[in-house]
């Protein structure tokens, strides 16, 4: 088991990662002081069928535990269930003093963590990640949940207590959903790291091939990436911006298309390949974009959806949390390893998504 410290200006905790880390569960939750007085575990179906009991019994205390299910699917990322959780809550008496206990992928880590963060005005809570894509979600502290107009728009930051990181629940994860967080691992290499990128590249030929020794240094090295961003900057006032690279047309398709119709991780991909594209025209270089299509398309990774509108999906984009005073602020790539935040001007976002959409459905 590798354990990972996480370091912010508000809070440091640790991160746990390997095979047997609800091991770790019983005793980070008594060494919390105040001690904890009793316990919500908020999860979706298809989780909780498999390892509520699990955690559950991991806690082996006196404590009253209680729980709270959500159908699966990140439409349910809603506020109506962020409101039943708040009223489950209140129903079972938790206190100033109560844990929450997010147990899912990154829709329960979001939305389990916006209930802690505002319940009573905060409490605290621990990150217990099922899937590849949280490795992204659970590090960090945004919590939020979804508005039909724009995702993640409405939250805070509320970083937890600890991560409890099991790998041995990525086992039953469908291929759509490794493929989800893979993209994400992407973005931390094209972002931060060449070296990495390069070993995923090298290492990761297809994804079955992140499994064991392989899977445990990647996310070691994801999650390192992330801890790096977000120990300099909790609150995204500067360079925790990197790590939406992707996100501004990735959120907008998702939004369009309706919440849960793409993985987020595919419309990730798709996303850092339309600011690869838009990179080349800023920066007037060739950052061998063909050469990013080929790669995304070998994972499997989808093209553009066809049908969706340019200027719908601008519109969406300028209600990006980057946006200011209505221009859309992308991050670029400068070259792999290397982003920054820039202004773009509606008319080159405009004749470069045009251009993009031609592509995806032409190659």
């Amino acid at each position: 088991m590798k354990s990972v410290h996480i370091a912010t200006k508000s809070k440091q905790y640790p991160l746990y990662l390997g095979q047997n880390t609800l091991t770790k569960l019983e005793e980070t939750v008594a060494a919390m002081k105040p001690a904890v007085s009793s316990v919500l575990i908020i999860s979706d179906e298809a989780v909780a069928s498999r390892y509520l009991d699990d955690v559950t019994n991991a806690i082996h205390s006196d404590l009253s535990v209680y729980s709270f299910v959500v159908p699966s699917g990140e439409k349910e990322k809603s506020f109506e269930n962020y409101y039943k959780a708040q009223t489950r809550a209140l129903e079972i008496g938790l206190d100033r003093h109560s844990l929450v206990i997010a147990l899912g992928g990154g829709m329960i880590g979001d939305l389990a963590g916006f209930v802690a963060a505002t319940f009573m005005r905060g409490i605290r809570f621990i990150q217990i990640p099922t899937t590849l894509l949280a490795h992204d979600s659970a590090v960090g502290g945004k919590v939020a949940v979804n508005h039909p107009l724009g995702k993640n728009m409405i939250g805070a930051f509320h970083q937890p207590e600890a991560v409890l990181y099991n790998i041995s629940f990525l086992d039953s994860l469908p291929v759509y959903e490794w493929r989800s967080g893979f993209a994400e691992m992407l973005k931390h290499a094209l972002i931060w790291d060449a070296e990495l990128y390069a070993w995923l590249r090298n290492e990761v030929c297809t994804l079955e091939d992140l499994r064991g020794d392989k899977l445990i240094y990647a996310l070691d090295q994801a999650i390192g990436v992330k801890a790096a961003v977000v120990s300099q900057d909790e609150t995204e006032k500067g360079i925790r911006a990197y790590l939406n690279f992707g996100h501004t047309l990735g959120h907008a398709i998702e939004a369009e298309l309706g919440y849960g119709t793409v993985t987020h991780g595919d419309a990730v991909a798709i996303g850092m390949l339309y600011a690869i594209l838009l990179s080349e025209r800023v920066y007037h270089k060739d950052l061998q974009y063909k050469s990013f299509v080929q790669t995304f398309r070998a994972y499997g990774f989808p093209k553009l959806p066809a049908g969706l509108s340019a200027d719908r999906l601008i519109e969406l984009m300028k209600k990006d949390k980057k946006a200011n005073s209505g221009v859309i602020r992308m991050v670029l790539m400068k070259e792999i390893g290397e982003v920054e935040v820039v202004p773009v001007s509606d008319e080159l976002i405009a004749s470069t998504l045009e251009e993009f959409m031609d592509r995806e459905w032409s190659l």
